[in-house]
């Protein structure tokens, strides 16, 4: 007997996922071993969440003062990118919200969809100030006690 195996997709936002900073009604947890994941459930999600990291990455090039973002960024910047991104999304599409974290990344950007018309019109200019401006946790900071 043979076992089919479905082809998981792994999520573009799976490092805010991990970092319990950010959820999404279309992420599945898995591990292997010692390693944890993130699979999207949906085709059209994760194309969207593509489309949208790699538009915020694009936009955000000047801000990060990087000349290329095609490949992988240093994990800082990546982090600064999606999450600063995400919250700055989030803020634009709930003003007035104190936002520190994304509760449904799928919804975010359904809604930024349907007020924008695409994914292309969302207001990076403001988006990217989120970017610029977001400072993740510091590592190994011990406080004197």
């Amino acid at each position: 007997m043979f076992t089919v195996m479905t082809v998981n997709m792994r999520c573009p936002f799976e490092k805010t996922i991990l970092s319990a900073q950010c959820a999404c009604a279309m992420a599945t947890r898995f591990s292997v071993a010692e390693q944890m994941g993130v699979d999207c459930r949906g085709d059209i999600a994760r194309n969207n969440c593509i489309t949208l990291l790699g538009l915020m990455r694009e936009r955000a090039r000047f801000v990060l003062k990087l000349t290329e973002t095609a490949g992988h960024l240093p994990f800082g910047k990546e982090m600064k990118v999606m999450l600063g991104g995400l919250l700055g999304l989030q803020r634009q599409i709930t003003p007035g919200e104190n936002v520190d974290h994304v509760a449904d990344i799928h919804a975010l950007v359904q809604q930024a969809q349907a007020a924008y018309g695409s994914l292309q019109n969302l207001p990076y200019q403001e988006i990217v100030k989120s970017i610029a401006a977001f400072h993740g946790k510091r590592r190994g900071t011990m406080v004197p006690g």
